[in-house]
């Protein structure tokens, strides 16, 4: 989208200005046909780049990165549909047979004549080596079809039977990832609106769990149902997990909810997952008092998580690297193990709520990746240790700009937390 002098600045890098998620005649919202096409492109820009004669794709953000077909989460990631991108052809979408394949004939008309039957081979008890075959085939077909069925072909993921089956019919596959991931990180335009669109409305729920629902009395299972009802009225895609921690059940952190009663006093920690209108995701969370004030060595605690946090943020910029991020972090079980604790913590998100770019003391140093203008970050810190009744969590939601990094969620952090005893 065009640069405005009044507005001083691009439309999508300002969290303030959100599109309504319905369509209208007089304003220029959201082009889902645009953004369809724009992330084709990259996706075979990235091929190029990446020496693809074509992707074979099984995750379904990918699927739908490529071809805009979504049919629900719980065949996202189950083996049961695929697409082929040929270099220089047509993405070919294999959809479950039935009413699934008719829905996205119907749905989806920019696929027209692009829509085969895909062939299931999981679960298929003592037929899955011929199911596998099968499945192979209609693959090789499309990539013969288009000339490119002796170059390398991406592959994002596959389990061992559909490896065996793809390699029998003399396919170089390699890894698909790296060239996705790069398509994927850098967001369009329209993607930046879709992903400010749901981080408004994880604002709005996490403001009403904050201020209407999280009170003495209340079950961390009964805030979780509200922000659901909540998501979903508003016309989200899917709840992916709403974590709700209250009390002891902050420290250690328990990254789920429970029926535990919240009492006065406790600090709550809600994490919010949730894929939004437009198919984009928002990941955020907020740490609060129930009906009291915090006591010294909370604001304490808050202090630091909040401060790592920001540091965090603020190297959030192109031609920066993870590892300029990563330095903001405290130490903590990534140094000590050499793992991703996903607690001092950033990821890049998008139609997925992991894609692209981890970032971790565990390796980015020793590994750093380039932060580049139009990635969208979600970046958490974590601030407790061993004998404390609580524990505080925080994370935020960050778009890289031209100009730094830009806040997407705008949920406030409490006053309390910051005011002098």
């Amino acid at each position: 989208m065009a640069y405005h002098e009044f507005l001083q600045g691009y439309h999508e890098y300002q969290p303030r200005r959100v599109f309504s998620t319905t369509a209208t005649d007089w304003q220029a919202r959201v082009d889902f046909g645009r953004m369809r096409r724009d992330r084709l492109a990259r996706a075979r820009e990235q091929m190029e780049r990446h020496d693809l004669g074509a992707l074979v794709l099984f995750v379904g953000e990918n699927v739908r990165y490529v071809t805009g077909v979504w049919q629900g989460n719980w065949k996202n990631n189950i083996f049961i549909r695929y697409c082929v991108l040929p270099r220089n052809g047509k993405p070919v979408l294999f959809e479950t047979v039935g009413s699934d394949m008719v829905c996205a004939q119907i749905d989806a008309p920019w696929m027209e004549g692009e829509i085969r039957p895909a062939i299931t081979w999981k679960w298929a008890e003592g037929a899955e080596p011929e199911m596998a075959q099968r499945m192979a085939q209609s693959v090789y077909e499309v990539l013969r079809e288009n000339g490119v069925h002796k170059e390398r072909v991406g592959i994002d993921i596959m389990d061992m039977m559909a490896y065996q089956a793809l390699t029998g019919l003399g396919l170089n596959i390699v890894n698909a990832w790296p060239a996705m991931s790069a398509a994927r990180v850098i967001k369009t335009p329209d993607e930046l609106e879709c992903l400010k669109i749901a981080a408004a409305h994880g604002d709005a729920a996490m403001w009403m769990a904050m201020h209407e629902w999280a009170k003495p009395g209340v079950r961390e299972s009964e805030v979780c149902a509200k922000v659901n009802e909540y998501l979903y009225r508003s016309g989200f895609d899917f709840v992916y997990d709403i974590i709700v921690a209250s009390g002891g059940n902050t420290s250690p952190y328990r990254r789920w909810h429970t029926d535990k009663i919240i009492r006065q006093g406790d600090l709550v920690i809600v994490d919010i997952n949730a894929i939004g209108p437009g198919g984009y995701f928002i990941d955020f969370v907020r740490c609060w008092k129930v009906a009291a004030k915090p006591t010294p060595k909370e604001k304490d605690l808050y202090k630091r998580c909040y401060d790592s946090l920001y540091a965090g943020i603020e190297a959030l910029r192109p031609g920066a690297t993870t590892a300029d991020v990563a330095a903001r972090f405290p130490e903590y079980d990534d140094d000590k193990y050499g793992s991703v604790s996903l607690q001092q913590f950033a990821h890049s998100i998008g139609l997925s709520l992991y894609e692209g770019m981890w970032i971790s003391r565990a390796y980015s140093f020793k590994h750093p990746a380039e932060i580049k203008q139009n990635m969208y970050f979600a970046i958490e810190t974590f601030s407790g240790f061993p004998g404390l009744e609580q524990t505080v969590r925080l994370e935020e939601n960050v778009c890289v700009t031209d100009q730094g990094p830009v806040r997407f969620t705008l949920c406030e952090h409490p006053d309390y937390w910051f005011s002098e005893p």
